[in-house]
C-alpha cells in the first residue's frame, strides 16, 4: 500500500525496497552529489555498489542475476532517486539499466545478454543508448549514421550527440541505417565496444545534468562483428518506438517524484523562514500556491499510475505515454519555478536545493522527446486518427 496515495500500487514489499533504497542512498550518495556535480562524472565504484545491491536488476530474471521484480520497482527507483536533487545523477545511473539494457532485455540473444547483460546488471559494465544527432532526435528515421556489412562484420560511420553516459560507458547500444533507402524501416541497433578503433568520445559542456556524462560520439570506420547486431536488422526503428513508451513513462514520473520533493524542501523551508514578524507559511498566497500545486501534483502522481498500471497489463499506450511526459515535465517546471520563488533570494543561491533543480529541471521538456514532438504525436492521433500499434 503506498501510503501518501491511498492506492493499491505497491505491496508491503514495494515499501520495503521503497525504504531499503532510500537509506542507501542517503548514505552512498547524497553526501557525495555536490562532488560529483563539479566532476560532470559519476565514479565507478557507484555503479558497482548499484550492482552489489541489486538495485539494476529489480526487473531482470534471475538467471541473469536479478530478482524478476515487476514495474512499480522501477516507479520507484525513479522517485527516490530524485530526493538526490540532481538530475545528472539520476541520468547517468538511470540510463544505464532503462535505456541501454531495456534493449539489450528485450533484442539481445542469449550470448550477448551474457557478455553484457549479466556484468551490467553486477554494475561492472555500464552501457548508454545512442540515437541523438545533430540533425535527427525526436525524429529518429532522420539519423545519418550508417552501417554498411562487410563480411562477417559491420562498418559504422556517423556521428552521435547529447548521449547520457556517451564517455565513460563499456558499451554503447548504437543506432544505425543499414537500409538508408528504407529510412524508418532500415534502422538496426548494434552493441560497440568501448575500445573499438575509430570510436571517439567528447564531453559536453551542459547548462544542468552536470553530474551526468554526457557526450558527442564519433564513428570513423568502426568495425562491429555481426554478432553484436541487437536482434533483427532493419527492425531497429520498431524497437525503439516501443521502447519509448517507458522512458516517456519514467520521464514522466520522474516530473511528478521532483515536484513532489520541490514542494516537500520548500513546506521545510516555508517553516523556518519568518517575515514580518511570522512564519512564511502562513501568509494567505504562498498557502494558496501551494495548495494549488499540491493538487496538481497528486493529480498527476495518479494518472502516472493508472498508466504504469497499464503498461503492465500489456496495453500500448503511445498517446497517453506522450501525454503523460508533456503534462507532467511542465508541471514540473512551473512547480520548481515557484519553489524557488518563495526561498526569496536564497533560491537564487548555489548552497540551497532550488538552483540546482531550477536548471535540471528544465530538461525535461526536451530529452525523450521534445514537448513539441509529444503534441504532434498526440495531434496526429486526435485529430488525423492515426494510429500507432506495438512492434510484433
Amino acid at each position: 500500500m503506498n501510503s501518501r496515495s491511498g492506492i493499491s500500487y505497491f505491496t508491503d514489499e514495494h515499501d520495503l525496497f521503497r525504504q531499503t533504497f532510500r537509506d542507501f542512498l542517503e548514505k552512498e550518495v547524497k553526501p557525495h552529489i555536490d562532488e560529483w556535480e563539479k566532476a560532470g562524472e559519476l565514479p565507478r565504484s557507484i555503479y558497482k555498489k548499484f550492482g552489489e545491491m541489486g538495485f539494476f536488476g529489480m526487473t531482470h530474471e534471475e538467471k541473469y542475476g536479478g530478482s524478476a521484480g515487476d514495474m512499480w520497482y522501477n516507479v520507484i527507483f525513479d522517485e527516490e532517486l530524485a530526493r538526490m536533487n540532481s538530475g545528472g545523477f539520476s541520468a547517468s545511473i538511470g540510463a544505464h539499466p532503462m535505456l541501454a539494457m531495456t534493449h539489450l532485455n528485450h533484442e539481445g540473444t542469449e550470448e550477448q545478454k551474457q557478455r553484457y547483460l549479466v556484468p551490467g546488471i553486477k554494475g561492472e559494465k555500464v552501457g548508454c543508448l545512442a540515437i541523438t544527432e545533430r540533425f535527427g532526435g525526436s525524429d529518429v528515421q532522420a539519423i545519418r549514421t550508417t552501417a554498411v556489412k562487410d563480411g562477417d562484420d559491420y562498418i559504422l560511420n556517423g556521428s552521435k550527440t547529447f548521449i547520457t553516459n556517451g564517455v565513460l560507458s563499456d558499451f554503447l547500444i548504437i543506432v544505425a541505417k543499414t537500409a538508408p533507402e528504407l529510412k524508418a524501416k532500415g534502422i538496426s541497433l548494434f552493441i560497440v565496444d568501448r575500445e573499438s578503433d575509430g570510436l571517439s568520445a567528447t564531453a559536453l559542456d551542459k547548462l544542468g545534468w552536470r553530474a551526468s556524462d554526457t557526450g558527442e560520439i564519433a564513428m570513423d570506420n568502426v568495425r562491429v562483428p555481426a554478432s553484436n547486431l541487437l536482434g533483427h536488422e532493419n527492425h531497429g526503428f520498431f524497437y525503439i518506438m516501443q521502447h519509448f513508451v517507458s522512458e516517456r513513462l519514467a520521464m514522466a514520473n520522474g516530473g511528478v517524484a521532483t515536484s513532489a520533493y520541490a514542494m516537500e524542501v520548500t513546506l521545510k523551508y516555508m517553516n523556518e523562514r519568518e517575515a514580518f514578524g511570522r512564519k512564511i507559511n502562513k501568509f494567505q498566497v504562498l498557502r494558496h500556491h501551494i495548495a494549488q500545486m499540491a493538487s496538481e501534483i497528486e493529480m498527476n502522481r495518479q494518472f502516472c499510475y493508472s498508466l504504469y498500471d497499464r503498461y503492465q497489463n500489456g496495453d500500448y499506450l503511445v498517446k497517453e505515454a506522450s501525454m503523460a511526459k508533456l503534462v507532467c515535465t511542465q508541471m514540473a517546471d512551473r512547480v520548481v519555478t515557484q519553489c524557488l520563488q518563495m526561498f526569496g533570494g536564497y533560491g537564487f543561491m548555489e548552497e540551497y536545493p532550488m538552483a540546482r533543480m531550477f536548471r535540471d529541471t528544465r530538461l525535461g521538456q526536451i530529452g525523450g522527446g521534445t514537448s513539441e514532438i509529444l503534441c504532434e504525436i498526440i495531434s496526429k492521433i486526435m485529430i488525423d486518427k492515426e494510429g500507432y500499434q506495438a512492434p510484433n
